[in-house]
């Protein structure tokens, strides 16, 4: 018997012969070849529905998951925008302070400037000063401009001796710079005082003490630093003393009031002999020896430089 036969009898046995009348028990044996198919059909249904509910439990799921990964994903954007926008009003703020700060340095900024600038136009005019060992200073090569008043010595003055280069020999500092006319002499010790002395005539060998009324000592650094640059003229009398020149001596300003050797070291100073002492000191004291180097004649020479027209 084929599944339709008995589908059918399963079908009808369902049915008591006793509880219905031939006639519709007759009606119901003539939908013999039909009724299967409705089963059938009923089937078919039934396990589309079960398939569409089940695509549609599935669909559910993975619109669920998708929600949760777009959910997620909105969450980290959200949390990196609110951490950017927390950085950038940061940066933002700094921004602003820096602006602000900037505005409130800019009158320091600008004097500062003027004054670099200044300097600069003074370098270039000081020229070869700005070659020396010693006066790194702005402020010194400055106040040597003002004390020799003679602004075409700056232009055309040249170095002619350094004893870094040249060495610790008193014979071969006066082949540099005898008969050189104007002669700046500036002295740098082991004890960063720095001190010198001008004279329009200059040395020449062996002449001995040498005349000018135009010489004069200078004090630019003690060791501290902390006093201010100075100048001492000659004192009236002494203007025949004002440099003395001999192959076994330095340069020697005065009466000694400060000379180098023949090795240009240890040096000796007895200030206040030939020229002017500042207001206050007395001549021939300890204070008064000991005023430009820092000591009598114990002073070690670190740099020695000549210039000259």
């Amino acid at each position: 018997m084929n599944a339709k036969k008995r589908l059918f009898h399963s079908f009808f046995s369902l049915f008591d012969k006793d509880s219905i009348s031939k006639q519709d028990f007759d009606k119901l044996k003539q939908f013999e070849i039909f009724l299967p198919n409705y089963f059938l059909i009923d089937l078919q249904n039934k396990v589309i529905q079960d398939k569409e509910k089940e695509n549609q439990e599935t669909k559910i799921q993975i619109e669920e998951k998708f929600k949760q990964e777009v959910e997620d994903k909105l969450k980290k954007e959200v949390e990196f925008l609110k951490i950017s926008n927390e950085k950038m009003k940061m940066e933002l703020e700094e921004k602003l302070k820096n602006e602000n700060e900037n505005e409130k340095m800019k009158p320091m900024f600008d004097k500062l400037f003027t004054k670099y600038q200044k300097k600069l136009e003074l370098k270039k005019k000081l020229g070869v000063f700005f070659k020396s060992e010693i006066i790194t200073d702005i402020e010194y090569a400055k106040k040597l401009q003002e004390w020799i008043n003679d602004n075409d010595f700056f232009y055309k003055m040249k170095k002619g001796f350094s004893v870094k280069k040249d060495g610790f020999n008193s014979q071969n500092w006066h082949k540099k710079v005898d008969g050189k006319g104007k002669t700046l002499v500036i002295i740098k010790t082991k004890d960063n005082f720095i001190f010198g002395g001008f004279t329009q005539v200059g040395f020449n060998g062996n002449t001995g003490n040498i005349n000018d009324s135009n010489a004069f000592i200078f004090s630019l650094r003690n060791d501290k630093g902390d006093r201010k640059p100075e100048k001492f003229t000659i004192k009236q009398g002494e203007e025949g003393n004002a440099i003395f020149s001999d192959l076994n001596y330095g340069p020697v300003f005065g009466y000694y009031d400060f000379k180098l050797s023949s090795n240009l070291q240890p040096g000796h100073s007895n200030f206040g002999t030939s020229y002017n002492l500042p207001n206050g000191i007395q001549e021939a004291t300890n204070e008064s020896k000991s005023y430009l180097a820092g000591s009598y004649n114990k002073w070690v020479v670190d740099e020695l430089e000549t210039y000259f027209i």
